[in-house]
């Protein structure tokens, strides 16, 4: 599992300001259900001085999703709009003693959903939607806008630092290339070099708080939580194998009505998500069809 702070924790059993605020005359709503993630914030402005007098969240989420946006309530409370939009995503992590880089894409939720809240405040048009050819990661519809963003803003040097801070990335592991595109653009502006060997950032002090997994101890990890997602895929009239583990890659087998369905690609997702929750590590759920040729023979 995540090592998550106390400040999570508690943030987490005890949410401040869940639910929706009375008379809030500001609103913002990110994310998406069918991608894992949604929240919507309800701001209460006063009208004279733009000062937020009260906040309020509903997130359909994981743990950190929650303690996420508890905590921004708590930070902008008080604040004036303007103060309210310097607040990063940073700020949020950092106010809850860290968030594990596989979650830190939670903060960057609560970060456009009070972004969301102030436009609609000010009768200004906010947008998360995509123009055609700007859609980098179409599993989770993240943008090149946004990556870009997330890169310059926390830093960012691989696409496993991308995927934890944006969730791209994440599925299917198509728009890979893009991504590394984005950072090698972005690392040329400042007169640096993108290593697509590089390690990503603060997931090494992470993981000396934990011993680390032997394959074997992976594989059955991962066929525990197959397990338990399997009920609900053979209700839908499909199922999930898992024919090989190969380091941070598990290469699946989608059967019956799960292979070749639309939604394929966002199972795949999921599963993935919900692996790396469980496992307190990164890692990738691939087609079998995409695994190496050497290993496959071997498999």
């Amino acid at each position: 599992m995540w090592d998550y702070s106390e400040k999570v924790q508690e943030h987490f059993f005890n949410p401040k300001n869940a639910g929706a605020v009375a008379d809030a005359n500001a609103v913002g709503e990110v994310g998406s259900i069918s991608c894992g993630d949604a929240l919507r914030l309800t701001l209460k402005v006063n009208e004279e001085t733009e000062i937020i007098e009260d906040a309020g969240f509903q997130t359909f989420g994981c743990g950190s999703a929650i303690a996420s946006s508890s905590v921004l309530t708590e930070i902008i409370k008080g604040m004036t709009l303007d103060e309210a939009l310097k607040v990063t995503n940073q700020d949020i992590a950092n106010e809850l003693d860290g968030l594990p880089p596989e979650k830190m894409h939670c903060s960057v939720m609560g970060r456009e959903a009070l972004q969301a809240a102030v436009a609609n405040y000010r009768g200004e048009e906010w947008k998360d939607d995509h123009e055609e050819g700007a859609l980098i990661c179409k599993c989770f519809a993240i943008d090149a806008v946004m990556i870009e963003e997330m890169v310059v803003a926390n830093n960012l040097r691989t696409v496993e630092d991308v995927t934890n801070f944006t969730k791209a990335g994440g599925g299917c592991a198509a728009c890979h290339e893009d991504i590394e595109g984005i950072l090698a653009k972005v690392l040329a502006e400042r007169g640096e070099k993108f290593d697509p060997n590089a390690a990503p950032i603060e997931v090494a002090a992470l993981a000396k708080t934990k011993a680390p997994m032997t394959n074997l101890q992976r594989i059955k990890k991962i066929e525990e939580v197959l397990d338990k997602l399997r009920p609900q895929l053979m209700a839908d009239g499909g199922n999930v194998e898992l024919v090989e583990v190969i380091g941070n890659t598990a290469y699946v087998n989608m059967t019956g009505a799960c292979n070749g369905c639309q939604m394929a690609a966002m199972t795949v997702a999921g599963i993935q998500q919900r692996l790396m929750e469980t496992l307190g590590e990164y890692i990738k759920v691939v087609p079998a069809s995409q695994m190496p040729k050497a290993a496959a023979a071997g498999a």
